[in-house]
């Protein structure tokens, strides 16, 4: 009976994600906050924890000692749409490279710099238009572009292409591409793909090789030494890039409908996104996040935390402060303070909603983040830039 509802659960997020990432981003729901942002009220914006060391399976966090920085909060927000240069407001990723910024659209990759935007297509060699994810080489400088047609590299100003027939790809539709070094990792619909920029191998990762329950895999990230990728069905697999051993992370209460014992490892097993960061692991899902500091797992909801919602697409962490994507807001934390930004549905002003266990206060912004169904972000040097169904957001931290 498990079984039958895990292949259940398994094809309905599968055709989830197909709807989402290629066709649907226009998810709307009530955000019922309104104002405007003050400047005298930025001196008490961000929330501070009070925690200190942390317990096995209390409320605070394990391995923890002192208090936690607090979590920033972002403001001055600016809205890049269609109007502004943007190819398409659907927008699926974003990534900061210095001066430009990237961002993926349903309609080619946008690319932003000395305040204006220039659009890369097929026509300029792009393998597909839909681009959904995108990391720079920080060894050689190149662009390297995931599609829902195949993975891209961005190089001297000319587009290289690789997919199923003309390289060793997995798949040719690709979620997530990340560069460590060298090697370019990509997670796709058939496995996970590794590719050795020196000697231009290809190596496959899928159930037949790898503990994986399904060959679709939605995210892929690098820390410590360690792969981690995010499988869908079958949790976190972490791939040890020195042993070249694996290791699975999967919700030990085998339930998919709720998650059984608190706190007992990965909240599900249908997972979307895995980034590490300051020897923490992060895990979004579609049911929740969770966070792993190498012995101990702890799990968010939006009932029991500031978790804008527990559908999450996509998480990055930088530093201590993890932003988490849902459907429903962005949501920043470094694992005890909250700050979820929200979207009015009338107009274009939201809130800054910062929690602290029982304690929570909204503060007014105008204007706000472009829409409530968020699917990228990134950070760098006190800037924030979200990917929405409704355009690209670009914050700066309320000082």
């Amino acid at each position: 009976m498990k079984k039958l509802i895990r292949n259940q659960y398994f094809r309905i997020a599968a055709i989830a994600v197909m709807i989402v990432g290629t066709l649907s981003m226009g998810f709307s729901h009530n955000d019922k906050s309104e104002g405007s942002t003050k400047a005298a009220q930025a001196s008490d914006l961000a929330l501070k924890s009070d925690s200190g060391n942390g317990s096995v399976n209390g409320d605070k966090l394990t391995g923890v000692k002192g208090e936690l920085p607090p979590v920033p909060v972002y403001g001055k927000w600016r809205n890049f749409t269609t109007k502004d240069g943007l190819p398409s407001d659907k927008a699926y990723c974003v990534r900061i490279d210095g001066d430009r910024v990237f961002a993926g659209t349903h309609d080619g990759l946008a690319v932003y710099q000395n305040g204006k935007w220039k659009t890369y297509t097929t026509k300029d060699g792009l393998a597909h238009n839909g681009v959904v994810s995108v990391d720079v080489s920080e060894l050689t400088g190149d662009v390297w572009i995931g599609t829902l047609g195949g993975l891209s590299r961005w190089s001297a100003g000319k587009f290289e292409t690789f997919n199923q027939f003309n390289s060793g790809m997995p798949n040719d539709l690709v979620y997530m591409v990340i560069c460590v070094g060298k090697d370019v990792w990509c997670a796709t619909g058939g496995g996970v793909g590794h590719y050795d920029t020196f000697t231009k191998e290809w190596e496959i990762f899928t159930e037949k090789n790898a503990p994986m329950h399904e060959p679709w895999t939605y995210g892929v990230s690098a820390g410590d030494g360690k792969i981690y990728i995010a499988a869908w069905g079958g949790g976190v697999i972490e791939y040890n890039t020195k042993t070249k051993q694996f290791r699975d992370y999967t919700d030990p209460d085998g339930f998919m409908e709720i998650d059984l014992q608190p706190n007992d490892g990965v909240v599900h097993d249908i997972t979307t996104a895995t980034s590490w960061a300051d020897g923490i692991l992060w895990v979004s899902t579609y049911f929740g996040m969770s966070r792993y500091d190498g012995k101990y797992w702890k799990g968010y909801f939006d009932h029991d935390s500031g978790l804008a919602s527990n559908f999450i697409n996509f998480l990055r962490a930088e530093g201590p402060v993890v932003f988490a994507c849902s459907d429903r807001g962005l949501s920043s934390t470094n694992g005890e303070s909250w700050v979820t930004y929200k979207k009015n549905d009338n107009n274009e002003n939201g809130v800054a909603i910062l929690t602290n266990g029982k304690e929570k206060k909204e503060i007014p912004l105008t204007p706000s983040i472009a829409h409530n169904f968020i699917i990228g972000v990134d950070r760098e040097d006190g800037v924030l830039w979200v990917a929405t169904s409704k355009g690209v957001s670009r914050g700066e931290i309320i000082k």
